[in-house]
Order: C-alpha cells, then structure tokens, then sequence
C-alpha cells in the first residue's frame, strides 16, 4: 500500500493506493484560511497537522489492515506559501499563502535589484511568490524576519511533523521565486537580494527519491508502520501532473480547485516570461512545466453562493443548468483575490455586470461559471502564444465533478475535456505515484500513465461561436476597469 497526502489551500487530502494504483480509500478534512486585511490570505500550519492525522484516523477506520502495510508515503501541497521557524523550529507567524496580496511594492523592487530575475526563477514577479512575502516581512515586521532560521512551504511543515527532517523538492521550490529553474537548485543572487542565507532553505530532492523516514513516535500514533519512506513529492502542480500522467512534452491538464491552473509538460527549461506563465520544474527528473496560474477557480463559484445565501451548490447547478440556453446576458470578472495569468495584478477584483430587475441567482451563477471559463480561454491563449497549446487536456480538481460546467469550459475554450475518474484527488494520487517509486526504484513511465479517462467533453461548434464575442466583452470589461482597481 502507499499514501498520498496533499496539503491544499481548504483541505488535506488523502488517497491509500495499492501496487497497481487501485485506490482503497480516500478522506478528506477542511480548515479555514483567515483573511485579517483585505488582500491578506494566512493558515495556522498546525491545521495541515490536524488534518493529515485526522485524514489518517479515517483511512484507517476504514482499512485498518491496509493502513498497516504502507510502504512508503508521498507528499503534495498548496505551493508559495512561508512557513517561517525560528532556531528552535517554532512557527514564527501566521503562514503568507499563494493568494496573499501583499508584496506588490516589494516584486518591483526585487526586480530592479536581480536583472534577469524572470529568466533565473521562469516568472515575472508576482506577490503571491515567497520571495515577494519575504521582502514584504523584513519591511514590516523585521523582528520576525530576524529570528528565521529554516523557510518550508506547507508540504514540507507536514513531512517536518512526520519525519524531522527539512527537506523539499525542485517543482515545490519553483514556485518560490528563490529557485534557479534550470540548474534546479536554490538561486544564490535572489537568495542574497531577499536577505535569506542559503542555509535557512531546506535541502533539495527530485519529487521521486526519499526525503525522509516517518518517526516511530507518529507512526505508533498514526497506526502506520514506523521506518517507512517519505518521498520528496511535489507542489500541487507537479503532483497534478503526475496524477494525470502529463510528463512527456506537450501533455497537458487543467486543474479547478480553489485556484485554476493550466499545465502543459515540458522536456526543457524555456521561459517565456512575457506571456505571464510560470515556467517551473517538474516534480519527476529531467522535466519542467508550464503553468498559468489564475487565483480565481471554484472558490469564485463559492464564495458567490456564499454572498447571495446559497448553500446547496448541486442544486444551484442543478437549477442553472435546467434553464442554460447559452452565454448569460451577463459578465463576471473572477478576480476575488486579484490575478496572475495573464493580468499579474494584486489589485483586480470580482466583477458583476450587466444587473437588471430581472436578473435571478441564477443567472449570477452561470455568469460566474463562464467567467471562471473566459479565464482559462486567457491561459489557453497565453499557451498558445508560449508555443505550448494542449488541445485536449485533462480535466481534475474539485470543480471538475461538475460535468455542466466542464461542458461550460469546452464551449467558451474551444479545448477538449477529458475527465478522470476520481479526479479531485489528482494531486493525493500524483504524491502516491511518487511514493510507489521512491520506495520501488519503478521508472517514472511504468507508473505515471494517465488514468481512467471517464468520458471527453467536446466542444460544441455553435456554442463556441456564441462564446467568443462574450469571451472578447469580457476581455473588454476588465481593460476598461484596470485604471480603476
């Protein structure tokens, strides 16, 4: 049996797979994020740890026999977050997140300071990158900034927690603006602009070797055996890939989870920073990715829901999709927490328009569906331009549960969907994978194959055509409110 783990943004999720991947069982369980200021965005690391041994509890409540025979663990996680310890490995502050906004002033000058910035690390600075919230603590709160001693993203507190050890992976650390992406190693010139010693960064491993093993201390509480390898795993974009099998040059998926990322595999380190796309290393050797990367995925959906005293999201689907005649009357901007591709602006917020006294809930909701939509036709735009289109790209996430608004997507994308089976767990499975090969010495082929394609969504040639003049008003919309953010 292996255990894949995946720390994201609203949830720990857990998948327990045996040799042949078949999947035994799977828990989830969910914590909050705390939003002090506007475009703040912070967790307690200590829920990931409540989360990762309740995820456990109820894997192992279910198959106590197979939680006992784990070989080995695989590790994934939300990526860009600063979880900041001291000398005696204590949480400093609240842990900065992927989608806080904060360290707008801080990319500006990170970039005067590192020519070449965006060629060394694959990416126009952006805020939500821990260089950004780095520079942004040693301004406001230099007695935290001083006492750092060891800088981790959230999948490496967990394997902190599991194994003692301070470790993290190439895609993991791609993410963090610190990392020369193509000697796949810490950047010493960013390292020093931030005014972070190397030695405060963990050490680095490819997602497939082992980082660690699990204390017997946990694994007696856990009911896991003791002693069993932890891979080095990956940031939810690398682990995705893994998952779906997108390894080789050109495969691709998208991701709709909290955030909505756009991912197409590569076989070598070629940025193309003007488009806006992350160019990052894989979570397997010898592999990079490209990413768009867009704040905004099924939490607009949510969060909307919340605001107009909705509850039941199936039933609010349910509802559009029974009156859907075509592209809603009116426009959504998805950009709650502001935007990276292909805006990188902090400052972008959600957008109704187009109210009149007829406008129902539901109408809201497909206006927000197809806005999530136009923005990942904005990445498949950005791709295309980078000379990394995937035409038909794989579909997970928890969003893509919804079979209506994968048909939204197609239509308003023109790309061709493929839904996974158990999809929503692509990045748990993807650190799974990982773990089968560090424990095994398997090759990254003979694991990484794509899964169980449940059905394609193709795109409807009219509705597309329908699609495109809204798709350009909305492109139209956010232009003319730029100045105004």
């Amino acid at each position: 049996m292996f255990l894949g783990l995946d720390a994201g943004t609203s949830a720990v999720k857990a998948i327990l797979v045996d040799r042949d991947q078949r999947v035994v069982a799977q828990a989830s369980r969910s914590y909050p994020i705390s939003r002090p200021e506007p475009g703040w965005s912070e967790q307690d690391p200590q829920h990931w740890i409540a989360a990762v041994e309740a995820t456990i509890g109820a894997l192992r409540k279910e198959q106590p026999a197979a939680v006992g025979t784990v070989e080995a663990i695989g590790l994934s996680g939300q990526m860009h977050s600063a979880v900041l310890l001291d000398a005696t490995m204590d949480v400093l502050r609240p842990v900065m997140l992927w989608n806080d906004a904060r360290g707008r002033e801080e990319c500006a000058a990170l970039a005067r300071t590192v020519p070449g910035l965006a060629t060394i690390t694959g990416v126009q600075p952006m805020p939500g990158f821990t260089a950004a919230k780095l520079l942004w603590i040693r301004a406001h709160q230099p007695e935290v900034f001083a006492c750092i001693a060891h800088v981790l993203l959230a999948k490496d507190y967990v394997r902190l927690h599991l194994t003692g050890e301070l470790a993290s992976d190439m895609s993991d650390a791609a993410g963090t603006q610190l990392f020369d992406q193509a000697k796949r190693r810490w950047s010493p010139e960013v390292l020093a602009a931030v005014g972070i010693d190397e030695a405060c960064m963990p050490r680095l491993h490819e997602g497939t070797e082992i980082s660690g093993r699990l204390r017997p201390e946990v694994a007696a509480r856990l009911g896991l055996p003791a002693g069993i390898p932890v891979a080095a795993g990956g940031g939810d974009g690398g682990t995705g890939a893994v998952g779906v099998g997108c390894i080789e040059n050109g495969e691709g998926f998208i991701s709709l989870g909290t955030a909505a990322v756009y991912v197409v595999a590569a076989n070598r380190y070629a940025p193309k920073p003007e488009t806006m796309l992350h160019d990052f290393a894989h979570a397997v050797p010898g592999r990079w990715f490209q990413m768009a990367g867009m704040l905004n995925g099924a939490s607009a959906l949510s969060s909307t829901l919340q605001s107009i005293g909705e509850t039941d999201i199936e039933g609010m689907l349910h509802r559009v999709e029974a009156r859907y005649r075509g592209p809603s009357r009116l426009l959504f901007l998805p950009y709650l927490t502001g935007e990276r591709t292909p805006h990188n602006n902090p400052d972008a917020r959600g957008v109704l328009f187009g109210l009149d006294p007829d406008t129902e809930k539901a109408d809201i909701v497909q206006a927000v569906l197809e806005g999530v939509a136009f923005s990942l036709r904005d990445a498949a735009e950005c791709l295309e331009a980078a000379d990394s289109a995937c035409r038909s790209p794989g579909f997970i996430g928890g969003g893509s549960r919804s079979r209506f608004w994968a048909r939204i997507i197609a239509d308003a994308t023109g790309l061709t969907l493929r839904r996974y089976r158990g999809a929503d767990f692509g990045p748990a499975l993807g650190a799974a994978r990982l773990a089968i090969i560090a424990a095994t010495g398997a090759s990254v082929a003979e694991v990484c194959f794509p899964p169980e394609v449940e059905e394609e969504i193709v795109p409807d040639p009219a509705l597309f055509a329908a699609y495109t003049p809204r798709y350009e008003e909305y492109r139209a919309l956010y232009r003319a409110l730029a100045p105004l953010f």
